[in-house]
C-alpha cells in the first residue's frame, strides 16, 4: 500500500490531529517560554532609614512597571529573591557568593563590601545609589540604662561596651576614639548584635551600647535606655547606600536603573504622607511607628535622597583611612567603586536635575500652622510637633508652644503619643521626654531650649544663667 491511495478512517484523522496539536504545542512552548532571571536582595528591613531601598519598595510593589520587557528582555522574566539581615556583613557574604545580587547596608559595611570586590576578582561591587543619609553622622549612638551614673563617652572608661562589629556604629566608635586620642582599650569593647546588647543593656549585663539606625532611639523610646553619645558629634557624614555585583549591573544595567526608579517612588511615598508611611512600615517590620518617624518623618534625622554627593564618598575615604592605619583593611579605591551612571540615567527618566540635586542637603520640612500660638511654622528646625494618640501630628513653632500643646492636649484628656523637639547643639530631631532642657525667665518671657545631652542643657543654661530641667519638670512649669 503506497502513500498515495492510503485513506485514513475517522480514528486516523483523530491520530494525526492530535499529533499535529502536540507537534505545535511543543514547537510554541519553545518559542514562548521564559528565561526566568532570579536576583537575590540582601535588605535591612529593620534598620529604618533602608526601608525605601528595601521593603517598601517590595510591599507595594513599585518595581514592577519600571521593569524591562521589551527587546531582548521580551523573553524574560525576573524573580526576587527578597533576604532579609539585621547588619551589613551577612549581605556581603551573599554577594561575595553571588547569592545575593543587589544589597543594601551603612557607610561602614559598604567600605568593607566594596574592599572585599576589589580584591575578589569577579566579585566586584559599585555603589550605585544612597538610600538616605546624615551629612554630621546622626543616627548612630550610644545608650547607656535609663538608671546608669553614666552621661558621656569618658565616664566609660574600663567599662563593657558593646557593638555589632564591622557595623556603621563600630565605626562611628572608631572615629570617636580617634579624635580623642584614646586607646584601643580605653574600654571593654565587645561584638554584640543588636538583639543581644538590647537584652544585655536591659539586664545590666554591660554598661554601654553602640548601635546603628535605629537602635539608639528605639531603646530609649522603649523605656530603658538613655542616648549619651551620637554620631552627629563626629561631624562625619553617615550614610545607607546600594551596592550591586558589577558584572550584574554590566548584564542588566535597566534593571539596575529600574530599582533606582522604584526607591524613589517610595521616597516620594513617605514624604506625600509621612505618618501614615511610619504607620505601614511599623507593620512590615515591627518597628514602632514613633521611631519610624523621627527618622523618615519631616525634618528627621535622615535625608532621603539618592544621590551619591561629594561630602558622603569623602567620608568614606576618611573611614578607609581609619580602617587602614588600624590593620582592618589593605587596599580600596574608592572613586573607582562609585558608579553614578545608572542615578543620572534614573533621574533623566524621571526629567530631573541630577547634578542639581547632588548639590543640595535639603530635607522636606515640617509645615502647617501652630494651632496653639497660633504661628506659621517659619523655622522648622526649632520647632516641635506633637502625635496625639490615635489621632494628627500637630506641627508646633518652638519648644515652648511644644510645651504648651501637650499641657493644653492633656488637659483636655487627650493622651500623647510623643512628642517630639530639636536639639539646639546637634540640630537633629529626638523625642521631647527623652531631651534635657536649659530654662530661663518665666512668665511670658520663658524660654525652653532642647539639648539630647544633659552637658550640653548644662553649658547653654550656665551662659544664660538658667537652670537645667527634664521634661516631667518643664511640663509642671507650663501647668502652674
Amino acid at each position: 500500500m503506497t502513500l498515495s491511495r492510503f485513506k485514513p478512517g475517522r480514528a486516523g484523522f483523530r491520530i494525526i490531529r492530535t499529533a499535529a496539536l502536540s507537534a505545535c504545542f511543543l514547537l510554541t512552548s519553545h518559542v514562548y517560554a521564559k528565561d526566568v532571571v532570579t536576583i537575590g536582595i540582601g535588605t535591612q528591613n529593620t534598620t529604618t532609614n533602608t526601608v525605601t531601598g528595601g521593603i517598601v519598595i517590595k510591599e507595594l510593589g513599585l518595581l514592577d512597571k519600571y521593569l524591562p520587557k521589551t527587546g531582548k528582555y521580551a523573553n524574560v522574566e525576573f524573580k526576587f529573591d527578597w533576604q532579609n539581615f539585621t547588619s551589613g556583613p551577612p549581605v556581603t557574604n551573599g554577594m561575595m557568593a553571588n547569592k545575593i545580587q543587589i544589597g543594601m547596608m551603612g557607610d561602614y559595611p559598604l567600605l568593607i563590601n566594596g574592599a572585599n570586590g576589589q580584591q575578589s576578582k569577579g566579585n566586584e561591587t559599585e555603589l550605585i545609589a544612597v538610600i538616605a543619609y546624615n551629612a554630621f553622622g546622626a543616627g548612630n549612638g550610644l545608650v547607656v540604662h535609663k538608671d546608669s551614673p553614666y552621661y558621656q563617652l569618658s565616664d566609660l572608661k574600663g567599662k563593657n561596651v558593646s557593638v555589632p562589629f564591622g557595623s556603621a556604629a563600630h565605626g562611628m566608635l572608631l572615629q570617636a576614639m580617634q579624635a580623642r586620642g584614646w586607646p584601643e582599650d580605653y574600654w571593654n569593647l565587645v561584638s554584640q548584635t543588636p538583639e543581644i546588647g538590647t537584652t544585655n543593656l536591659q539586664e545590666k549585663k554591660i554598661d554601654g551600647h553602640a548601635d546603628f539606625v535605629p537602635f539608639a532611639e528605639l531603646l530609649p523610646y522603649r523605656g530603658f535606655a538613655r542616648k549619651i553619645f551620637d554620631g552627629a558629634e563626629t561631624k562625619v557624614p553617615t550614610f545607607h547606600g546600594i551596592v550591586v555585583r558589577k558584572d550584574f549591573a554590566k548584564k542588566y544595567p535597566e534593571v539596575v536603573i529600574a530599582y533606582i526608579r522604584a526607591m524613589m517612588d517610595a521616597d516620594d511615598w513617605v514624604r506625600k504622607n509621612p505618618k501614615l508611611a511610619a504607620e505601614k512600615i511599623e507593620q512590615w517590620t515591627k518597628i514602632e511607628k514613633e521611631v519610624v518617624y523621627i527618622f523618615l518623618g519631616p525634618n528627621g534625622i535622615h535625608t532621603m535622597d539618592p544621590t551619591i554627593k561629594p561630602v558622603l564618598v569623602n567620608a568614606v575615604k576618611t573611614s578607609f583611612g581609619i580602617l587602614q592605619k588600624l590593620g582592618r583593611v589593605k587596599q580600596f579605591d574608592v572613586d573607582a567603586w562609585v558608579n553614578e551612571s545608572y542615578l543620572r540615567d534614573a533621574f533623566k527618566e524621571r526629567g530631573l536635575n541630577y547634578d542639581a540635586q547632588k548639590q543640595t542637603l535639603a530635607n522636606y520640612d515640617i509645615q502647617g500652622k501652630d494651632p496653639v500660638c497660633d504661628k506659621t511654622i517659619s523655622n522648622p528646625k526649632n520647632a516641635g510637633e506633637i502625635w496625639i494618640d490615635g489621632g494628627d501630628i500637630v506641627p508646633l513653632s518652638s519648644p515652648l508652644c511644644t510645651f504648651m500643646g501637650i499641657n493644653k492636649y492633656q488637659g483636655a484628656g487627650k493622651k500623647i503619643a510623643v512628642a517630639y523637639v530639636f536639639d539646639q547643639a546637634l540640630g537633629i530631631k529626638v523625642f521631647a521626654d527623652r531631651a534635657f532642657y536649659a530654662v530661663s525667665g518665666s512668665g511670658s518671657k520663658l524660654e525652653v531650649m532642647p539639648f539630647l545631652l544633659k552637658k550640653d542643657a548644662e553649658a547653654s543654661a550656665a551662659k544664660t544663667g538658667g537652670t537645667v530641667a527634664t521634661y516631667e519638670q518643664v511640663l509642671a512649669k507650663m501647668e502652674k
